[in-house]
C-alpha cells in the first residue's frame, strides 16, 4: 500500500490524516457563511489547527446548486487566504477544493500543496496543473455530472465497482501526466452523483477501494446520506452520525478524513488506532 506524501509530510497505511475545511462562501450548506469573511476563514483555519489538523481544505464555490461563481471570482476568494495560511503555518498542508485548472494554477503558486478535485476531472489540465507545481491531487467520482448539480434517478449496476474503476482511472491518468504517484488519493465522493443508497453502499464496502492500494480520502461531514439515514436529521443534528461514519471507514483502511470539527475526528481515530492495537 502507497504511502502518502504531501509537503514533505509522510503518512504510512495505518496512519490517518485530518482534513479540516474551511469555506469562503456565503452559501455553505454547514456554516451558511460563517467562514466567508477573510479574518473569519483565516481564524477557522488556526482553530482547525489547534484541533489536530493535519490538512486544511478551503473552498471558495460551494458545492450544490446557488449563484453562479466565474473562476475570477473564486480566485478572488481563495488565492490570498491560501497565501496567508502559508505564512501563518509554514508545515501545514494546504489543499484547495477546485474543479478549474485556473484557479489550480493561481493557489498553486500562491502556496497549495494539494488540489482536491471533488468533481472528478472534468477538467482534465487540472492534473497538468499539479504535475507543474509538485502539488497533490484528489481524484473523485461524482457520478460523471456537471460541477453543482444533482442528477435525477441516478443509477449504477454496481456503484463500488464504478467508483473504483472511474477513480483509479484518473489516478494512472494523474501520474502518467507527472503528478507524483504517492501524492495522489482517490475519494468515492459521498452523495456526490449518488443518493443515500449509493452513498451507504460504497460506505459499507470501502475495504474494497483500499485494497486498490491508492489512499482513500472520506469526506462525509454532516453530510445528507447521514441525515437521511438518521431519520431525516438537519445538518446540526449529525455528528454523531458523521463519526460512526468516520470510525468504520478508518476501520477499513481510509487514510484522509474531510470534516468540519478536527478536534472531534482526531479523538474518534485516535480510538480505532488504540482498537486496532495501534498504541
Amino acid at each position: 500500500m502507497t504511502i502518502l506524501r504531501l509537503r514533505g509530510r509522510e503518512f504510512r497505511p495505518g496512519e490517518f490524516a485530518i482534513m479540516a475545511v474551511v469555506n469562503r462562501t456565503p452559501d455553505s450548506f454547514f456554516d451558511k457563511g460563517r467562514t466567508y469573511g477573510f479574518a473569519a476563514a483565516l481564524e477557522a483555519v488556526d482553530g482547525a489547527v489547534e484541533g489536530g489538523a493535519d490538512i486544511v481544505d478551503i473552498g471558495g464555490v460551494k458545492a450544490g446548486p446557488g449563484d453562479e461563481v466565474d473562476p475570477a471570482e473564486e480566485i478572488r476568494r481563495v488565492a490570498d487566504l491560501v497565501a496567508a495560511v502559508r505564512e501563518r503555518h509554514p508545515d501545514l498542508i494546504i489543499s484547495v477544493d477546485t474543479w478549474r485548472a485556473e484557479v489550480g494554477e493561481v493557489v498553486a503558486e500562491a502556496g497549495a500543496d494539494l488540489l482536491n478535485d471533488t468533481w472528478g476531472g472534468v477538467d482534465p489540465d487540472l492534473a497538468h496543473v499539479a504535475a507543474a507545481h509538485g502539488t497533490g491531487l484528489v481524484c473523485a467520482h461524482a457520478g460523471r455530472v456537471a460541477p453543482r448539480t444533482r442528477p435525477h434517478r441516478v443509477g449504477y449496476a454496481d456503484v463500488v465497482a464504478d467508483v473504483i474503476g472511474y477513480t483509479v482511472d484518473l489516478a494512472e491518468r494523474a501520474v502518467a501526466a507527472g503528478v507524483a504517484r504517492e501524492s495522489v488519493l482517490i475519494d468515492p465522493a459521498h452523495d456526490f452523483g449518488k443518493n443515500t443508497y449509493h452513498s451507504l453502499e460504497v460506505s459499507r464496502r470501502l475495504d474494497e477501494m483500499v485494497a486498490t492500494g491508492w489512499p482513500v480520502l472520506v469526506a462525509v461531514s454532516n453530510k445528507d446520506f447521514v441525515g437521511e439515514t438518521l431519520g431525516g436529521l438537519p445538518v446540526t443534528e449529525r455528528h454523531a452520525g458523521t463519526m460512526a461514519t468516520l470510525a468504520v471507514s478508518a476501520w477499513q483502511g481510509a487514510r484522509v478524513f474531510r470534516v468540519h470539527d478536527a478536534a472531534s475526528a482526531r479523538a474518534a481515530l485516535a480510538v480505532v488506532t488504540a482498537l486496532r492495537g495501534g498504541l
